[in-house]
């Protein structure tokens, strides 16, 4: 401990000085103690020397300084896989007596090292877990969560348990660790290639559309199987039961196999579909566990049916429908007014080229749509009867003589925002032949964006050829002239192709057809196809009748299995919504319906998900000892087998980073906090005071 001042230290003898000022003053010259004895006015007149002399000295802010020694042991950082790989060699009794072997070891190393233990597979945990239960393995996870958790602190050794095989994460030896230590591997398992068939990895589509055929590609590999032959089935599971649809011969020609089988599968019905693909066993197989895969896929059936009325024949109506039929979500029929017997309500959208015209009136057909709310496109022409048009439509008035024309050009309007169109329209289209416009007067209506205004004879007007917007809610659009199919045979004169055309006529129906969700009540999972390990999540929505978002009731859900179990949860609110996370489910196949009250309403929504299972680790069963070796030969460690545990102690003991390290800290403590120096103070003080008291000075 060492004593430091602010000032010089020969400012001490101010100190003193005026310590022997103060008492000499007080005391040399007072007569009210001459008759008593000497040493009482020696005494009081020492007090307070001490006492002033400590003031003054607390003046020069005196401060305390000590070294601080602490002695702490190396960190061993101990790691142990716990992946199912490693489970299925350390069952029974083995892992037994794997488990107390390392734990008398690290129990031994204690006196020595600061022990901290670790279990890691997908992910790293804290703490020793010996139920290998974990469905990946992810070295490199674990040597950078020890980088970023111990860079630069005394670590002594990292005691890394695996099998060496990693089905997750890039390749640990690319890891470039900021822990200066040796890792030492105890390597398990076993390195000796068993005969095993392996079902190893699936390819396919997570999402494909109703009716469509989607691929699936199989990854199929064998080891010491030379000889032997197998089938791929493919089976359809729905509950319990499963159909088979297929089987596929597979010779296997050599001890060192791989092949990559194909097949299709049709997405014949909506929603969540899960198939099961099994390789039928071989003779001396060491395990079948991994001769099976399930694949999930969600099946949406996003088809549009689209009607194309007309009120008679006209080169528009195939240029249209040659358009929309290379969207394989459109279903496009073309009627003759005056031919159609079918519901326009069982459409999604509505075409009307050169409709209402004098002999069709639309009018119960439009109440009908209306209701319904299903979007339409009116192309008028020669044909089109304009009072009608005016009245079914708002999105652009039109004063128009239909027994003449105008040739007009489409003149892109540049504060359009509905939808982007194809980045070359605003160039090309300028360029396009002219369209058959009525001539006459138009003007655009208060709910309507122009998409294009008309050029007549080089001559640039506000008269709108083609707008969109929102009648009554209801998505509408309206192009007043004829001759599209113009357009189509000049993109392929220019191009070759016809994407330029398709691509507009595709982006006009995509915004006219696109449905508004109006559910006031909504239950969201994260997605539909959840892994087995991850953990099921769900987001609700709940919305007054002014359509804003709130909260205040509370919401319920009940999930059930494929057996009817049924699970129940409550919402929690977050914000101005809710979110439920419903923990790990079992593989399977569910459906969820959640509830709320609000009003006095019961509203309710159902939905389905399902879980597929995670099987990384059944398809690697070979351990890899010499990435192990590897490891430890680049940190200067070594790699022990698992029936060499007992040189392990002493390995570690020698290493030459195991030693343990002296931190010295220095503390400065400045005197005038210390509280006996008060307490002090008040004795001198109060001491002196008393005996001037008691011997009668005042």
């Amino acid at each position: 401990m060492q004593l430091t001042l602010e000032y010089p230290s020969w400012y001490l003898l101010f100190c003193v000085l005026a310590g022997l000022t103060y008492a000499g003053i007080l005391y040399i010259r007072e007569k009210s103690f001459s008759d008593r004895p000497a040493w009482v006015r020696g005494l009081m007149g020492a007090l307070r020397f001490l006492s002033a002399a400590l003031l003054t000295f607390f003046l020069l802010s005196p401060v305390l300084r000590s070294i601080l020694r602490e002695s702490r042991k190396p960190i061993l950082i101990v790691g142990q896989d716990i992946s199912e790989s490693v489970g299925s060699v350390l069952s029974g009794a083995a892992r037994l007596r794997y488990a107390e072997a390392l734990q008398g070891i690290t129990r031994t190393l204690g006196k020595d090292f600061d022990v901290r233990y670790y279990s890691f597979g997908a992910s790293v945990k804290e703490g020793l877990d010996t139920t290998f239960r974990d469905k990946a393995s992810d070295l490199a996870g674990f040597l950078r969560y020890t980088s970023d958790t111990y860079s630069g602190q005394n670590v002594g050794a990292i005691l890394l348990s695996s099998d060496g095989i990693y089905n997750k994460g890039t390749n640990p030896v690319y890891i470039n660790s900021a822990v200066n230590a040796p890792l030492y591997t105890i390597a398990l398992g076993d390195t000796v290639p068993k005969k095993d068939l392996v079902l190893k990895r699936v390819f396919n589509n997570k999402i494909a559309y109703l009716g469509d055929r989607f691929s699936v590609l199989v990854d199929i590999a064998a080891t010491n199987c030379a000889g032997s032959s197998t089938t791929l089935s493919v089976y359809q599971v729905e509950g319990k039961g499963a159909s088979l649809l297929q089987q596929i011969p597979v010779p296997v020609g050599k001890n060192d196999f791989f092949r990559t089988v194909e097949f299709p599968l049709d997405a014949n019905k909506s929603g969540v579909r899960r198939y099961r693909l099994v390789l039928g066993r071989i003779q001396g197989e060491a395990s079948t566990t991994n001769n099976s895969r399930e694949i999930f896929v969600e099946v949406l059936d996003a088809r549009q049916k689209i009607m194309i009325l007309a009120g008679g024949p006209h080169p528009d109506i195939s240029a249209i429908k040659q358009s929309l039929e290379l969207n394989k979500n459109y279903e496009v029929e073309t009627a003759l007014i005056g031919e159609f017997a079918g519901n326009i309500t069982d459409f999604d959208f509505v075409v009307f080229v050169q409709l209402p015209n004098k002999s069709a009136n639309l009018n119960a057909m439009l109440e009908a749509m209306n209701r319904k709310g299903i979007p339409r496109l009116f192309l008028a022409g020669l044909q089109t009867d304009f009072q009608q048009l005016n009245r079914v439509q708002s999105l652009i008035a039109v004063r128009a003589d239909a027994r003449s024309t105008n040739d007009v050009q489409a003149t892109p309007v540049p504060n359009f925002n509905l939808f982007v169109p194809d980045d070359a329209f605003r160039g090309k289209i300028p360029d396009y032949p002219p369209l058959s416009a009525p001539f006459g007067e138009f003007a655009a209506g208060a709910q309507a964006q122009v998409l294009t205004f008309q050029k007549i004879r080089k001559i640039d007007t506000d008269y709108p050829l083609m707008a969109f917007g929102e009648v009554n809610g209801i998505r509408t659009g309206t192009i007043i002239a004829e001759g599209l199919w113009r357009w189509r045979l000049f993109n392929y004169l220019q191009d070759e192709n016809h994407d330029f055309f398709d691509g507009l006529i595709s982006k006009f129906v995509q915004y006219l057809s696109v449905k508004d969700d109006k559910r006031k009540f909504r239950v969201i999972p994260a997605k539909n196809i959840f892994d087995e390990n991850e953990t099921v999540v769900f987001d609700a929505e709940l919305y007054n009748k002014s359509f804003e978002l709130i909260n205040e009731p509370e919401v319920r859900i009940v999930i059930l299995n494929e057996e009817g179990q049924e699970f129940s949860f409550t919402f929690t609110k977050s914000g101005r919504a809710y979110a439920l996370n419903a923990g790990i489910f079992p593989v399977g196949s569910y459906r969820f319906t959640a509830s709320v009250n609000i009003g006095g309403e019961k509203l309710t929504a159902e939905g389905r998900f399902s879980v597929q299972p995670v099987e990384l680790e059944l398809y690697e069963t070979t351990a890899n000892h010499a990435l192990l070796n590897t490891l430890s030969l680049q940190t200067g460690g070594r790699m022990i087998g698992i029936e060499d545990l007992d040189q392990l102690t002493a390995s570690l003991l020698d290493s030459p980073s195991s030693k343990p390290v002296i931190y010295e800290s220095a503390r400065t403590s400045p005197m005038i906090n210390f509280r006996w120096i008060f307490a002090l103070l008040i004795l001198l003080l109060s001491t002196e005071w008393f005996l001037r008291r008691y011997f009668g000075s005042y």
